[in-house]
């Protein structure tokens, strides 16, 4: 096992993504995780990330300094590096030439995280840098701009880098993570079999003859989740799929066919889609919709949750990315864009204990469970679906003539994706309905309906996004069968804006 000090990084789940891409298990901790419980967790290598903060600032994140009487290799990131620097007896300073972007490495020292590197191209993001190496180190490379870029103590196994190794654009960043887990020596033999093994034996130690109730959203997290509970305790598992009329279409149909009549799974469905849309009539405030949305799904779901009895645990598809960023040294590498939509409070309301069997997997770790565990990739390849439907997807108010056309269109969207081939590569695609009307020409006669927008990104976890460069002929297709099959859309528009600077969904 690796551990990762998270210093605040942006790129901390990066850092844990290149480990696990080795079949080397990790885990992400904030500096204040105190050396004793280091001591227990047995890491056999740590890396200090990169963070926001310069080291010389008074409320500087610092770790446990006996992590360096361990006796076992550290990798310094960034920040990472100033904070071994520093506390080792070298010194780090405000650099006149910030260095940003692109940088080509001058490898000194081939041995080490630089063996067999070929591409030099590396990732720089800083301002302040080493000017004094602690004693025993030497320089492993150096840029144009940076003298020290890298640095290394190869008696202690200690490495340190100016750059970003974990970032896709240092191109054998990958490799040098590769090599540091060979300095390391672990077994690298953590894999979706395996992980489903040992949960399954968790779960069933845990849960007993005691009943979990788990809210089924239909998405991959909560299925997979489900799934895993089903193959540990069987039928003292009772999903709960609420209705909220917010879906989209054949959205239940999917979840009684898959899980309910070939996967046995108990699901109870409850049907409240009048109920919410009666809540949201005539409200337009994206942030309001949510708040609605969140408060009267939990009320549904404690109403259904209590006619259960003997229910003991409450299960949900946590992932670790909302894991980490709860215990971040600044609170999660980004500020609250929008609230989550997650069912917060439920826990303690319900006095359940909580079940996360996933709340240490990446999403794409979370697909390669599904598989493994024998979900069809209608499950396993489901894109990612908000909490609050398709209400954040109809900027306005919420009716349902507005749902079904909103519907009808994405619909026609995610057919044609998935008939060109690019549903698995794509992180989401999806039709916005926005609140404009637009004079048309259908038929001779003049028409004046609403305009719909296709948005489609490219992402490997939703933190940051491109666009997807799909071709003409595919948008022109869904283009014209949305405005000549959808009864209330005339105009359709592409978004190709990335994230950031604007966020996938539209609220």
């Amino acid at each position: 096992m690796i551990l990762i000090i998270d210093f605040g990084s942006q790129f901390n789940q990066l850092i844990a993504r290149r480990v696990r891409e080795h079949n080397v298990y990790c885990i992400i901790e904030p500096p204040d995780f105190n050396i004793e419980d280091i001591k227990k967790a047995a890491p056999e290598g740590i890396i200090l990330s990169g963070s926001p903060a310069s080291i010389y600032d008074e409320n500087a994140p610092k770790a446990d300094p006996e992590i360096f009487n361990l006796g076992i290799p550290i990798l310094g990131i960034c920040y990472g590096m100033h904070f071994m620097t520093e506390h080792l007896g070298g010194r780090v300073e405000c650099t006149e030439k910030r260095e940003y972007g692109f940088a080509e490495l001058q490898i000194k020292n081939s041995s080490g995280i630089f063996k067999n590197i070929t591409d030099k191209t590396v990732w720089m993001s800083h301002g302040d840098s080493v000017v004094k190496m602690p004693e025993g180190f030497e320089v492993t490379a150096s840029t144009n701009n940076t003298e020290i870029a890298a640095i290394a103590d190869l008696k202690r196994k200690f490495h340190a880098v100016q750059f970003h190794p974990e970032v896709v654009h240092s191109v054998d960043g990958t490799k040098m993570i590769d090599n540091f887990i060979s300095q390391c020596g672990c077994s690298r033999d953590w894999t979706m079999e395996s992980f489903a093994e040992t949960s399954i034996k968790e779960i069933t130690d845990a849960v007993g003859d005691k009943k979990v109730i788990l809210g089924l959203s239909g998405g991959v997290d909560s299925s997979v989740a489900a799934v895993l509970i089903h193959k540990a305790i069987g039928s003292s598992l009772q999903c709960i799929f609420v209705d909220n009329g917010l879906l989209r279409k054949d959205e239940r149909y999917l979840l009684e066919k898959i899980l309910y009549k070939h996967l046995q799974v108990n699901i109870k469905f409850i049907d409240s889609s009048q109920r919410f849309l009666s809540a949201l009539d005539g409200v337009t405030d994206p942030e309001l919709k949510r708040k609605i949305i969140g408060n009267l799904f939990i009320d549904v779901f404690e109403e259904s949750a209590n006619e259960i009895e003997g229910a003991s645990f409450l299960a949900q598809g946590t992932l670790y990315p909302d894991v980490i960023e709860s215990k971040s040294a600044f609170g999660g590498p980004s500020a609250v864009i929008k609230s989550h939509h997650n069912v917060g409070g439920l826990p303690e309301k319900m006095k359940l204990d909580l079940l996360e069997p996933l709340q240490y997997l990446f999403k794409d770790e979370v697909r390669e469970l599904g598989s493994a565990l024998g979900l069809p990739d209608d499950i396993v390849w489901r894109q990612p679906f908000p909490g609050p439907g398709l209400s954040i997807r109809i900027l306005g108010e919420i009716t349902k003539k507005r749902l079904d056309i909103l519907r009808e269109a994405d619909f026609i969207l995610r057919e044609e994706i998935r008939n060109a081939g690019f549903y698995k590569s794509l992180w989401q695609a999806f039709v916005v309905l926005l609140p404009i009307k637009t004079v048309g020409v259908m038929g001779d006669k003049r028409t004046y309906e609403n305009t719909a927008v296709i948005r489609a990104v490219e992402s490997k976890d939703a933190m940051t996004a491109d666009w997807a460069k799909l071709p003409y002929e595919l948008l022109g297709k869904i283009s014209n069968r949305i405005i000549n099959e959808v009864q209330g859309i005339n105009r359709v528009a592409y978004d190709i804006s990335s994230k950031p600077p604007a966020t996938i969904e539209w609220e």
